[in-house]
């Protein structure tokens, strides 16, 4: 009789080898607690003024006096806010700082499409030199423009009327648009323009049937960036817009602040005012920003 044994197969598949166990992917390292703590500090760097603005624009000097900046108000003080409101017609301030901030935008914008669709897919002569004299003019510093500008506006008629602010900003912003959409319209493909003009479209066709729609997203960051840069503008205002009819928000309180000499309540409160246009415009247009920095490129 013949025993049979059974013998066991020896070729079980072993477990793959990992680099990694599981979830060692996600165990924070030292490198991320380094950056989560700088990310912690220059976020406190950041809200830390705001902090201050909000906590003291509601209190009284004399609250201010035995608490210090940092303390909240014992109770809330609103005649700072209604002071600076009735000093500088706060409302009229806002108007001139959104139309001028509003007209400097859409100019800009418009102005740097036509540029860039000549420079960046019309292949002009010396497209390098050009881009690059754009670019110069993005580097030149406000102080060396106010003299020229100052005795060409008197010339012209412009001084002390808010269109000089709105052409000096116009100009000065477009040449960064140009800039930077010359870059982006440079790598457009041409299969798409090659198609466009065999379908019979012009190039005033192909600018605002083919490329401004693919091109939105970026055009609505160079907007609202536009219109917040020429919103904190101080100098050029300062210099242009004299009359208290036509001052920005930026130009009004500081003004006020050197010609009444306020307390640093009024002062929080004017700051705080200045603020809130900007915020509201940034937290209504978020969405468009955010889709415009993602969307990146003409694809």
């Amino acid at each position: 009789m013949v025993a049979t044994i059974a013998v066991a197969p020896t070729d079980k598949k072993k477990p793959r080898a990992t680099g990694r166990a599981r979830g060692s992917m996600t165990r924070p390292r030292g490198v991320d607690w380094l950056m989560l703590a700088f990310a912690v500090v220059t976020a406190i760097l950041i809200i830390a003024p705001f902090y201050l603005i909000l906590v003291n624009s509601f209190k009284s000097p004399a609250d201010y006096s035995n608490g210090g900046p940092l303390a909240l108000p014992s109770s809330l003080y609103f005649d700072g806010i209604v002071t600076f409101w009735e000093r500088v017609n706060f409302p009229e301030k806002v108007w001139n700082s959104v139309f001028i901030s509003g007209m400097v935008a859409l100019l800009a914008v418009l102005i740097s499409v036509l540029n860039a669709f000549a420079i960046g897919i019309g292949r002009v002569r010396g497209r390098s030199w050009i881009v690059l004299l754009f670019l110069l003019a993005n580097l030149l510093p406000q102080e060396a423009l106010l003299y020229p500008l100052y005795y060409m506006f008197k010339e012209v008629g412009l001084y002390n009327n808010v269109w000089s602010v709105i052409i000096i900003f116009t100009v000065i912003q477009a040449a960064f648009g140009t800039y930077l959409l010359s870059a982006v319209y440079g790598t457009f493909p041409k299969e798409v323009l090659e198609a466009a003009a065999i379908d019979g479209a012009s190039r005033w066709q192909i600018l605002w049937r083919v490329i401004f729609p693919i091109s939105r997203p970026t055009l609505s960051v160079l907007l609202i960036f536009f219109f917040i840069w020429t919103w904190n503008e101080f100098l050029i205002p300062l210099t242009f817009l004299v009359s208290n009819a036509n001052q920005t928000v930026p130009v009004a309180i500081s003004v006020l602040q050197g010609d009444r000499l306020m307390d640093v309540t009024t002062t929080s409160a004017s700051a705080l005012l200045g603020l809130i246009p900007t915020l509201l415009f940034f937290l209504i247009f978020q969405r468009t920003l955010t889709r415009g920095i993602t969307a990146g490129a003409v694809k």
